[in-house]
């Protein structure tokens, strides 16, 4: 997928061009700094193993990009966060106005490449995809500092916050292929799975992982207060004082007994529990890809979604 993932970024650099020098300056910064362009690939490799070869799938996976980036932007700033993808967030290069407000570009220009395609199809997918997104951003904003959510709680951020967008790329390679309605929701649904495995794992490895690898601060989800799924079944699982330790934790954000806690999350297994339930998400994907025909890029769509389990960063 290397040419056209070359392509994908050519289209990026080139639409990121604003008269605003900053403009430029923070949405190079962000975009340049090395993700892992899973949705733009997603949505290529659908559109791949459906027989097209259209121009516009460039164009909208570089949309996705863009409404990830600005997801990013606008996560980092509401988390304080300070470290994304081994480097400072942009929030802490250029302060939290400038990166809330080239988000706002990144959206706007994402939703004008949207109606060049002159697909109304194309624009009601990531309309409802950037509505949802939004509302999980709310919705993990009110679970925050919670020691006492539902494991279902827990799944609809996730569904919202990060599952829909990977959602959205799988079923726009579908719909930009002019799919049968029922291939489009197979393919809608692997992207959901996939998304959810992948986020599954995010949460993991914020107990599992490194700084150095992960290119983030270890424990950061605790110190934002998000009572993840490690956390969740951890309590579940613990001691009454384990319990109480990790609600603490979770309630004041602390991060001062960090080693305690990790410790506690993986002699109850909880580690395993959230990578067990990651691996569920992922055997679903790869059975919703029976709606595909058999090709090369059908057997990349099943390896990404092996990879989305067994990943250390």
């Amino acid at each position: 997928m290397a040419p056209d993932m070359a392509e994908v970024d050519a289209v990026i650099h080139r639409r990121l061009s604003s008269q605003v020098a900053l403009v430029n300056q923070i949405s190079h910064y962000i975009v340049n700094a090395g993700g892992k362009r899973v949705r733009p690939l997603l949505l290529l490799l659908i559109a791949r193993a459906l027989g097209s070869d259209t121009p516009q799938r460039h164009e909208m996976a570089a949309v996705v990009e863009f409404i990830h980036t600005a997801t990013l932007l606008h996560d980092d700033v509401v988390d304080e966060s300070s470290l994304r993808r081994g480097r400072q967030t942009a929030n802490a290069m250029f302060g939290n106005a400038a990166s809330v407000l080239v988000g706002d570009f990144l959206y706007s220009r994402a939703f004008q490449m949207m109606v060049s395609t002159n697909r109304l199809r194309v624009l009601d997918v990531l309309a409802e995809a950037t509505n949802i997104i939004a509302e999980g951003e709310v919705l993990q904003l009110m679970n925050m500092h919670d020691p006492d959510i539902s494991v279902d709680d827990y799944l609809k951020v996730i569904e919202y916050k990060t599952a829909k967008l990977f959602e959205a790329s799988a079923r726009l390679g579908a719909v930009i292929s002019d799919a049968a309605p029922e291939v489009e929701e197979a393919c809608a649904a692997y992207g959901r799975a996939v998304g959810t495995a992948f986020q599954l794992v995010d949460d993991l490895l914020d107990y599992e992982g490194s700084t150095a690898e992960l290119g983030k601060n270890i424990g950061d989800d605790l110190r934002e207060g998000k009572p993840t799924l490690p956390l969740l079944v951890a309590m579940q699982r613990g001691t009454p004082e384990q319990r109480e330790l990790i609600r603490q934790a979770i309630i004041h954000g602390e991060v001062e007994r960090m080693a305690e806690i990790v410790a506690i999350v993986r002699a109850t297994g909880a580690l395993e529990a959230t990578r067990e339930a990651a691996v569920a998400q992922a055997e679903q994907a790869q059975r919703h890809l029976q709606a595909l025909p058999e090709s090369i890029y059908k057997d990349s769509l099943l390896q990404l979604s092996v990879h989305s389990v067994h990943r250390s960063t």
